[in-house]
This record gives C-alpha cells, structure tokens and sequence, in this order.
C-alpha cells in the first residue's frame, strides 16, 4: 500500500469519526424532563414542571460538557409559581437548551423536534409534528412552527 493510499485511509478515518461526534443525539436525559414541562404549560398546568426543572438543573452540570446556562434556568423555572413566570423560564430554558444543542452539534431524536414561538420569539422541545404551544397553552395551542 502506498504512503498517499495509506494517508486517503486516515483521512477518511477522521471523516468517518468527525461525522460520528457530529451526530451525537442531545441526552434523553434532557429531552424527557424539557418535554414534560413542555406538556404540562401547553395544557396551563404547573403540575410536575418543578419537578422536572430539579431534574433537568442536576442533569446539565453532568453533561459532556456541562452547561451552567441550561442549570441556571432550569433553577429559576423550578422556583417558579405562577404559569407565566413559569413559562417566561421555560423561555429562557428552552434558549439555553438549543443553544447547548446546536454549539455542542447535537442532533434531536426523531421523536422530537424543536419548534418555534414567532410570538415571544423562543422555542421549545416537544414530541411529534403537531404544534403544541408551551407559550400560550389553551388559548393558542398551535402557534409556532418545527424547526428541525
């Protein structure tokens, strides 16, 4: 085997093995807790959000990398006690959250998407392709778009 035939072979090594840690999925971890909260101000209800904002603030210092961004929001969600502070937090939760997904080149399970408020400018992670507003709940339930 030639020296460049050789060098072609690490090369695409490299390529193959860059593709991998590019395609590396965002921790259920994450995903699970961020969904339910999703769910729950969609459908107005404060039930089980600080719960899983407590889950998702241990959660995101023991990520690889860690991100402080996404446990400080999620501490100020689980301190939360009326709906609209709570999904002002989930606001910024969420940012942090895409933010995490997109600097570390993460990719989102199948089952989940990450879709967009065009009202309050922020997006959310939630199961499915049908739109359901964690922003304004009940009163529009399906304002917003899928992002990826």
């Amino acid at each position: 085997m030639s020296t460049r035939t050789v060098g072609l072979c690490v090369l695409c090594s490299l390529c193959v093995l860059g593709v991998a840690v590019y395609a590396a999925e965002l921790s259920m971890a994450i995903v699970d807790p961020a969904v339910a909260i999703q769910k729950s101000l969609a459908a107005d209800s404060m039930g089980g959000v600080a719960g899983n904002a407590e889950i998702l603030e241990d959660v995101a210092m023991k990520l690889k990398p860690p991100s402080p961004e996404i446990a400080a929001a999620a501490k100020t969600l689980k301190g939360a006690a009326k709906l609209a502070d709570a999904r002002t937090a989930f606001g910024k939760l969420s940012e942090a959250i895409v933010a995490y997904v997109d600097a570390q080149k993460l990719t989102v399970d199948p089952r989940f998407h990450i879709a967009f408020c065009p009202m309050v400018n922020k997006p959310w992670l939630q199961a499915g392709e049908q739109i359901s507003n964690p922003y304004y709940g009940t009163e529009m339930p399906t304002c917003g778009s899928l992002k990826k």
